[in-house]
């Protein structure tokens, strides 16, 4: 008799788990994907099912302009993409970190945007904190981050390149020198190492892999006087001295 309940026991275990599929005390990381998968496939056609059945009512949001969300607001944030837009998104390089209760899943985003016929891409890096709580996974705080990318080159008429050549002061002491070397320039602050400076249009540069914008500022009568280095929207301006 004892052992016909044993196996009676196991066998209503098999059939029927406590929480259903992935919702058990333990979570693995390919169910944090897949769930994941289907929370960033509700983006184009802004489908809230699944961030609803996911979000915990007090997570934090955190997106990747800078916005701090609580749940009703991000949900309210979430709509369908406008028409003659679509897109999706990729889980890539997915990693996971687990501890009593707690599940942290940091992974890429690869996202591709077709509007209006031109495709358009933008990679972005998440981190999403699950808790267990009341029998269920869910997220407690969620953060983004969008990954840099270098703007197109663009094109500037070599007779133009001599304009930038010269020394740039900051402070006195601290100078930077932008040098020419045939249809490339080049910057070098002190003793540091030289970068080229990438062209995006005429008076307009950028360093590849880093962030922000060299813009050669010209005088009335067209001679460049500064360089001001311009990164979130916030200036540096260093003033030609030779």
């Amino acid at each position: 008799m004892k052992t016909i309940l044993i196996a009676a026991l196991i066998t209503f275990s098999v059939v029927l788990p406590l929480h259903g599929a992935g919702e058990g005390k333990a979570i693995s990381q390919a169910e944090l994907v897949r769930r994941t998968q289907q929370l960033v496939d509700a983006f184009a056609p802004g489908n809230q099912a699944p961030w609803k059945l996911y979000l915990a009512d007090d997570a934090m949001i955190f997106d990747e302009k800078g916005r701090s969300m609580d749940k009703a607001a991000f949900l309210a944030d979430l709509q369908p993409l406008p028409a003659g837009y679509s897109g999706s998104i990729k889980i890539t390089k997915a990693d996971a970190r687990f501890a009593a209760g707690v599940a942290i899943l940091s992974y890429d985003c690869d996202e591709s945007e077709t509007v209006f016929g031109q495709e358009v891409h933008a990679r972005y890096h998440m981190t999403d904190t699950w808790v267990y709580r009341d029998a269920a996974w869910k997220i407690i705080a969620s953060q983004t981050l969008r990954y840099y990318e270098d703007p197109a080159r663009g094109d500037v008429p070599e007779s133009l390149l001599g304009d930038y050549a010269g020394t740039y002061e900051l402070a006195p002491g601290h100078t930077t020198v932008v040098t020419r070397e045939g249809v490339k320039l080049y910057e070098k602050r002190g003793a540091g190492q030289r970068v080229e400076l990438a062209p995006e249009s005429p008076d307009l540069f950028f360093r590849a892999g880093i962030e922000g914008r060299f813009l050669f500022h010209r005088d009335a009568s067209g001679r460049v006087d500064s360089l001001i280095d311009r990164r979130n929207n916030e200036d540096l301006v260093w003033k030609r001295v030779q």
